[in-house]
């Protein structure tokens, strides 16, 4: 499939609501790469910080905190990291930004989360995809796959991790995390199900493609 730009297939996404395994498969579907967490190890390579930092702050708003590591700043300008001072996350933010644009100029890709869609907006034919779906099915997915044990802890994380994602994308966008008019396309996972999700995705994503539609 080309495209006179890279195409990059964003994916927003609830809590549990099996946006991994969605953006893995519709992947596969189009022959491109996935990027998830996989951001938050090249941002760390790259920067030579602990990607125990980048987990610790990932979808997280920003806050100061102090780190005794001394930082390589690899291909980096401007010393986003210094080695006594402070770390801003939005320094974590800008080098998971940077590595984020790197990334998509290899190719077509999908990358879930961390406001990709916002970041690539200018320079990428961006498809933008939030994905969510019922309480039920989420806490159902989220003991499924060992997170918790019952449903009250599941429906809690839930509710948190939700928050979380809604406060970082709302304060680094000028959009509203989980609202329709944020994307291209709104979907609830738990009406179609995995399988039939990808393939709605895929369609869609080939006749956006098509016609042009940037």
């Amino acid at each position: 499939m080309e495209t006179s730009r890279n195409f990059v297939i964003t994916l927003g996404r609830q809590f549990g609501c099996g946006a991994r395994e969605i953006g893995q498969l519709v992947a596969q579907e189009l022959g491109i790469e996935y990027y998830d967490k996989e951001l938050l190890l090249e941002a760390a390579k790259s920067s030579g910080v602990s990607p125990h930092i980048f987990e610790a702050s990932d979808e997280r708003t920003p806050k100061f905190f102090t780190s005794l590591w001394s930082f390589n700043l690899g291909y980096y300008s401007g010393a986003l990291f210094a080695s006594d001072a402070p770390i801003k996350e939005d320094n974590i933010y800008q080098a998971q930004s940077d590595v984020m644009i790197q990334l998509a100029q290899k190719g077509p890709c999908v990358i879930v989360g961390r406001s990709a869609d916002y970041i690539l907006r200018d320079d990428f034919n961006v498809i933008s995809i939030f994905l969510h779906s019922s309480i039920e099915d989420r806490i159902h997915r989220i003991i499924k796959r060992g997170d918790c044990d019952n449903e009250k802890d599941a429906r809690e994380m839930a509710i948190k991790q939700n928050k979380l994602r809604a406060n970082y994308y709302n304060f680094y966008t000028d959009k509203t995390w989980g609202n329709s008019e944020s994307y291209d396309l709104s979907i609830d996972c738990s009406k179609l199900g995995t399988q039939a999700t990808v393939q709605f995705i895929v369609e869609y994503v080939k006749k956006r493609l098509s016609t042009g539609n940037d």
